[in-house]
């Protein structure tokens, strides 16, 4: 069995170690604890150890001094076209003045939160649906201001008031979605013309690029092709210009005579008259002259006059109206013309020879006039053919023949004399 004094010492160890918890605080930081002795305010402890008289001291509140986050649950609010919404809002607040806080309000975070409900009514109360929908940073601003003025006499400081949503009623609701997607339906379909526009815009600008360079390459392309043809026509041009002077002088350096021109004429008329769309010919004036100049080479002027006569039926203006009749007569005459032409042609060739033989070449011996003589006036010149068969009419039965003296005359460019002229 323990002696009395010891549990006397450990009785007065315990009363010790109650005295010394009792005497000794220690406060947390960001909290400060308001002492009150016998019932009346005495200090507010810091962060700290503190020592406080047991009994007689008291440590009647404990504050944090923190910024504290209090949200409120929705509430019901009458805009000013009379609709209902849910609000949902959430403030921020501290405590600056512990003792005033304690003191002034028996409870400050029931009185703030009543305060911020009395204010959003008073603020929403008087905006529309579209006005409190669109104006929630008028709305913080207004409710802060009010909160501020009526908290700071409590000691507590409203840093910022959030409006987390407010809630229209459903009609209005699903009015607003149908709103908001016509909203964006439009503005998709702006952005998607713009877009196509945009496109279309690119694209024209390409194709106009694409026009431009084709048009460049046709216009280069014209040019050398325009070029390559000009070289070409340049070179044709020099080709037939060294052509027509080597023939040219090839003809001038053959001496011809006005007979082997005319034989050429004589040569090409029926190449002319052989084309199926001839049907008007225009003879120059340059032919009747070589046909006269043939005549004379033959000393017939049966045949001069013929090719005047034949000429004649040639010519024509440069422009006619074609009709059945004329075609059917001017065919007629082009074989006509063609048949005499052939024998005019026959008949040349054989003195083709004897016309040469003239600038040198051994030939028979020939009369005056450059032609065969005659072995006596009743003599034709059989020599040069058949008149009938170079297309002539022989005289008419009854009629005196012509004498050769009208026949031939003395040189290739006398005319023909008429009968009872006298001969040069």
């Amino acid at each position: 069995m323990p002696e009395p004094s010891l549990i006397i010492l450990i009785a007065l160890v315990v009363v010790v170690v109650l005295l010394l918890a009792a005497t000794l605080k220690i406060i947390r930081q960001q909290q400060v604890s308001l002492v009150e002795r016998l019932g009346k305010f005495r200090k507010a402890l810091e962060p700290g150890p503190h020592l406080v008289v047991p009994f007689f001291d008291q440590i009647r509140y404990t504050l944090d001094m923190r910024e504290q986050v209090v949200p409120f649950p929705p509430q019901g609010v009458i805009t000013e076209d009379n609709l209902m919404v849910s609000i949902d809002s959430v403030i921020y607040f501290q405590v600056v003045d512990p003792v005033r806080a304690a003191y002034e309000a028996q409870d400050y975070q029931a009185a703030i939160e009543q305060l911020t409900m009395t204010t959003l009514r008073n603020i929403i109360g008087g905006m529309d649906l579209e006005a409190a929908l669109t104006s929630r940073e008028e709305i913080n601003q207004r409710l802060r201001a009010v909160l501020d003025e009526a908290t700071g006499k409590w000691g507590i400081k409203v840093n910022r008031v959030e409006l987390r949503a407010i809630e229209p009623p459903p009609t209005i609701r699903d009015a607003m979605e149908k709103g908001a997607r016509a909203e964006r339906d439009k503005r998709a379909a702006i952005l998607l013309a713009e877009g196509q526009r945009q496109s279309q815009i690119l694209s024209a600008g390409g194709d106009r690029e694409a026009a431009i360079l084709r048009a460049q390459g046709d216009r280069e392309a014209q040019v050398l092709r325009a070029q390559a043809d000009r070289q070409a026509q340049m070179l044709r041009a020099e080709g037939e210009a060294q052509a027509i002077s080597t023939v040219f002088g090839a003809i001038h350096a053959a001496e011809p005579d006005q007979a082997l021109l005319a034989y050429q004429y004589m040569q090409m008329m029926p190449k002319l008259a052989r084309g199926d769309s001839n049907k008007v010919w225009i003879v120059p004036s340059e032919l009747n002259d070589a046909l006269k100049g043939l005549g004379q080479v033959t000393n017939m002027p049966e045949v001069r006059d013929y090719v005047s006569q034949a000429t004649k039926k040639f010519e024509a203006p440069e422009k006619v109206d074609v009709h059945a009749e004329i075609e059917e007569q001017a065919e007629r005459d082009r074989e006509r013309s063609n048949e005499t032409v052939e024998k005019a042609i026959a008949d040349a060739q054989s003195l083709e020879k004897p016309a040469v033989g003239r600038r040198g070449s051994s030939t028979p011996a020939l009369g005056q006039g450059g032609v065969p003589p005659l072995n006596s006036p009743d003599e034709t010149p059989s020599a040069l053919g058949d008149p009938q068969q170079m297309g002539f009419e022989p005289p008419a039965p009854g009629q005196p023949p012509v004498p050769p003296q009208q026949q031939w005359p003395m040189s290739p460019g006398q005319p023909p004399q008429g009968p009872g002229q006298p001969q040069p």
